[in-house]
């Protein structure tokens, strides 16, 4: 059963900035209706202020209520957060979500990379019409460990330092290969790859050297090794022979936006940034600050994002009720760009919020 919600789930909801505050609300129709199909409990969302505009009308990116809030929901669903055009005195953007990663320990970013039909593969081999890989990005180490404590010397040198635990690569390790294990029960290919610079780097070799010995934990599954300028390479060459990706936080945060790409861009793209007792579930792409207000944002991978926090509210609650909801929203979002007419403005159409949003609630009604 939920953990903190009466009668459903409580979710702590934020829309953030730019068009955040545009694709939110669609997104919690589209999965109280899928909820309503599967008889599952209801959302009982919150709906919460931080980011850019949070700082600029009150000096707080994330008040200390929000946080109180979200530590005290089931899961937070956040939709974008940032404007370049606010920032701290120090010259840095507003990022209350890499905050609330490190609140909460959200050590484990899952980046699933997933064709959807009737979007154009940007590459020529039609094998990556059918992609279904994940990268995990380790959320509160590596370079992100001191991501506010670096030191500019006047004009002369800037330093930022990189940090890698056992502890943390354990556990983000452990993560990557139990999802390699259900995966494969699933008929997928059941392979972890480590991704690093272990070549050049103490660092990157300790977190090989770790990634060894836990492999030794999972026996039935395959592993790979691969250093991050050739899984560059290998993920527009063929990314198809690959499952579950596991690398450090930068690693993470540069390859996945090259992932979103295969997949048709930043706007087909979903997230969670998993920890042990709390998950925040966000689309990959930023604020847009460029097309904010004008209803033209693609939707899809905030749908998606949603759909995966169904889907970990099932398994963490043991509600397969819910879980099925979440798979329904993911089912619907591929029939509905099946056809190959529903084209974002991203990729040179005209399909806005409103109309993708049309289009994935149609599918999810008549889906079984």
């Amino acid at each position: 059963m939920p953990a903190t919600g009466t009668n459903g789930f409580r979710i702590a909801v934020f829309a953030g900035d730019g068009i955040g505050l545009e694709i939110t609300e669609p997104c919690l129709a589209i999965l109280a209706q899928a909820l309503e199909r599967t008889g599952a409990a209801r959302l009982e969302p919150v709906r919460l202020p931080a980011g850019a505009g949070a700082y600029r009308d009150t000096g707080e990116a994330l008040p200390r209520a929000s946080l109180a809030e979200a530590r005290r929901a089931d899961a937070i669903l956040l939709a974008a957060m940032g404007d370049p055009r606010i920032r701290y005195p120090d010259g840095t953007e507003i990022m209350p979500q890499v905050d609330l990663r490190m609140e909460f320990g959200l050590y484990a970013g899952v980046r699933p990379v997933r064709s959807i039909p009737g979007i154009r593969w940007p590459l020529g081999d039609p094998r990556g019409r059918a992609l279904d890989f994940v990268i995990i990005r380790e959320s509160t180490e590596g370079l992100f460990a001191h991501f506010r404590d670096g030191v500019v010397e006047g004009d002369v040198a800037a330093h930022d330092r990189l940090t890698i635990t056992r502890k943390g690569s354990e556990r983000v390790i452990d993560f990557a290969f139990r999802l390699a294990e259900g995966r494969n029960r699933e008929g997928r290919r059941g392979q972890v790859t480590c991704v690093d610079k272990a070549n050049a780097f103490k660092s990157y070799a300790f977190f090989r050297r770790i990634f060894d010995e836990r492999a030794a934990r999972f026996p039935d599954l395959a592993t790979t090794r691969i250093y991050v300028d050739a899984m560059a390479m290998e993920m527009v060459r063929r990314p198809w022979d690959y499952d579950v990706l596991v690398m450090e936080n930068i690693f993470g945060d540069i390859l996945s936006d090259l992932g979103a790409g295969l997949m048709g861009g930043l706007g087909f793209a979903p997230s969670a940034d998993i920890g042990d007792e709390h998950a925040v579930f966000q689309p990959c792409h930023g604020t847009a600050p460029d097309i904010a207000g004008k209803g033209v944002a693609n939707p899809t991978a905030m749908f998606l994002s949603g759909a995966m926090m169904l889907e970990w509210l099932g398994d963490r609650h043991g509600s397969a009720e819910t879980a099925a909801a979440g798979r329904l929203v993911r089912t619907a979002v591929d029939r509905a760009f099946a056809a190959g007419t529903l084209l974002p403005f991203e990729l040179g159409g005209r399909a806005d919020t409103a109309a993708i949003t049309a289009a994935v609630t149609a599918a999810l009604a008549s889906t079984a």
